[in-house]
């Protein structure tokens, strides 16, 4: 039977990698439950699989951490009882690269000033924890099991980069007498990857097979990638990655650039920052992987490229037809935006130019048409949301994206302030999967009898247990959930330090980061240029007696504001 497949794209998120992580926790135990309950009497025997995970910065992490993590067994982590809240569980995963890290405060390790080598500033936070997580969770390990069912082989990854040198080409014009080129360059690129099921890889032209059983140039790339695509420009160290360029000159969406300006090294090194600076949210990337599966398996390839879009667009739009969809984990889902101020101030145009730069890079005008225009059956979202209740249970406000999850805070960096807030997120994003899983990652009823798939699926079974009527009409989940369903308006999230199931801190407890914030903004002061004794001697009096505290008066304020307008901040 053909399986229906899932590509997974993960966004952005900086900290609130902690909520992506939870959804990837409970969406892969989701899909381990079903598979050990297959051939049991009442259970749907359809098939899903996972055949691509995609991302950007913290989104691109995730997906290599699940990369890493499909030969190692599911070990849940359970909600932390009172006095075991801060308890670290390297047996998963996932928790244990976003939620444990390397300390419960990150703050003051980012803050740190061991990062500064003389006059050399690679960036405004100390990213040296960084390599810690990724050392440990890209270190050799030996397969536990093999691949499971519902990863497809071979597993294709990758993340989105920003090359900050780029990938240089050319077009010919005529110029009186002679041709002139003109010379541009592309720096959206792309760390690719595939994992293989079996001892023989297949060896995908542009994708770098990868062995996560032994220590290997293509591991420590791998390692070096998950670093770069989370690299946020300017606040945290930038990447080097070295590639071999037979496996640069073919990845999928660069190999055309590459016709009249080849490769002439064996070896492509890049430095690079933050992916979501140019790809947030790699869904067209994922979209292209999946077509090829329709397009291979439907002979479409000797078709025109416009009749093939078409064709394309039409199966895998509708649930009649659908063999495949987009599963988007986005903990900052974009928002509609607000009026535009005509402000010709300098400062506000300089916000206002970096924000439609950056706006601009992220557009992907080719699929304009198709992401309008194409039905809910091809793709879906998970994003944050939580509800608050009195204390009778009675639904007080709703919350959705950024404001929904505590790492939203200071920009997405406020999940480096205390661990409680990764915490939270980590159980909200697996709440918020189970929801999507049961209620809205499904079939209609009508549509269900009619997709081959999915009538095969349910045939002689009682479908009234997947059913639900979340939306207003009766659906059929698409994964099956076998566990009871929550009470309407609870859901598993531990009590934090506030008494509460909502983290926050005290004016007090920030006030820890007072001293680390001065010293690191004057180690930085000190060390942006080459200066004579008597500049460095003068500049070093100004930060102590005014730069300083003013610098860290201001960036205490800031913190302060931004989890005060979260409600993370206890008055």
């Amino acid at each position: 039977m053909k399986p229906f497949r899932i590509g997974l794209c993960m966004a952005g998120a900086v900290s609130a990698g902690a909520y992506t992580a939870g959804v990837m926790d409970y969406l892969l135990e989701a899909l381990e439950d079903w598979q050990r309950r297959r051939g049991q009497d009442g259970v749907p025997n359809h098939t899903v699989t996972i055949p691509v995970m995609g991302g950007a910065s913290a989104g691109g992490m995730t997906a290599m951490l699940a990369a890493s993590a499909i030969h190692s067994d599911i070990v849940a982590v359970e909600v932390p009882q009172k006095g075991r809240l801060l308890d670290e569980h390297p047996e998963n995963k996932f928790y244990h690269s976003w939620v444990d890290l390397t300390h419960r405060d990150m703050f003051p390790k980012m803050l740190d000033n061991s990062d500064i080598d003389g006059k050399k500033i690679i960036s405004l936070l100390n990213s040296k924890f960084i390599d810690e997580v990724a050392d440990k969770m890209f270190a050799p390990s030996i397969p536990q099991r093999s691949m499971p069912a519902y990863f497809e082989s071979p597993v294709k990854v990758f993340t989105t980069l920003s090359n900050l040198g780029g990938f240089h080409y050319n077009v010919d014009f005529v110029s009186g007498r002679k041709k002139e080129k003109y010379n541009m360059s592309v720096h959206n690129d792309y760390a690719c990857f595939e994992i293989s099921g079996s001892p023989v890889s297949v060896n995908t032209p542009g994708w770098i097979p990868l062995d996560f059983s032994k220590d290997n140039a293509a591991l420590k790339t791998a390692k070096d990638a998950a670093m770069a695509t989370g690299a946020f420009p300017v606040g945290l160290q930038s990447r080097i990655i070295e590639r071999e360029a037979r496996y640069v000159k073919d990845i999928p969406w660069l190999r055309d650039i590459f016709n009249n300006s080849p490769l002439t090294s064996a070896t492509v090194r890049t430095l690079n920052v933050d992916g979501g600076m140019i790809n947030n949210e790699p869904y067209e990337k994922v979209r292209d992987l999946l077509d090829d599966f329709t397009i291979k398996e439907r002979q479409l390839k000797e078709v025109s490229l416009d009749k093939r879009r078409e064709l394309l667009s039409k199966i895998n739009s509708t649930y009649e037809s659908f063999e495949n969809t987009i599963m988007m984990i986005d903990p900052f889902p974009s928002k509609s935006p607000g009026e535009f101020k005509f402000d010709q101030a300098l400062f506000p145009v300089i916000g206002k130019t970096l924000s439609a730069m950056t706006a601009q890079m992220r557009a992907k005008p080719l699929d304009y048409r198709v992401g309008m225009f194409m039905a809910d059956a091809g793709k879906f979202i998970i994003s944050p949301s939580r509800q608050i209740r009195d204390e009778d249970g009675k639904l007080v406000n709703e919350l959705f994206g950024e404001k929904a999850i505590a790492c939203g805070a200071l920009g997405g960096f406020g999940g480096f302030i205390d661990k409680e807030f990764r915490i939270h997120d980590y159980f909200l994003g697996r709440h918020n999967c189970e929801v999507f899983l049961r209620d809205y990652f499904t079939v209609p009823a009508d549509a269900l009898e009619l997709n081959p798939i999915f009538a095969a699926g349910y045939s002689g079974i009682d479908k009234t247990r997947f059913g639900s009527m979340a939306t207003g009409d009766m659906r059929y989940q698409i994964i099956p959930i076998f566990t009871d369903r929550p009470v309407p308006g609870t859901f598993a999230m531990p009590v934090f330090s506030s008494g509460t199931d909502w983290p926050s801190l005290s004016e007090k407890d920030l006030e820890r980061f007072s001293g680390p914030v001065k010293q690191r903004v004057e180690k930085i002061i000190l060390n942006l240029s080459d200066f004579n004794w008597l500049t460095s001697g003068l500049l070093w009096i100004g930060s102590r007696a005014v730069l300083r505290r003013l610098i860290k008066n201001k960036v205490m304020e800031a913190i302060k504001a931004s989890l005060s307008d979260w409600e993370l901040l206890r008055r």
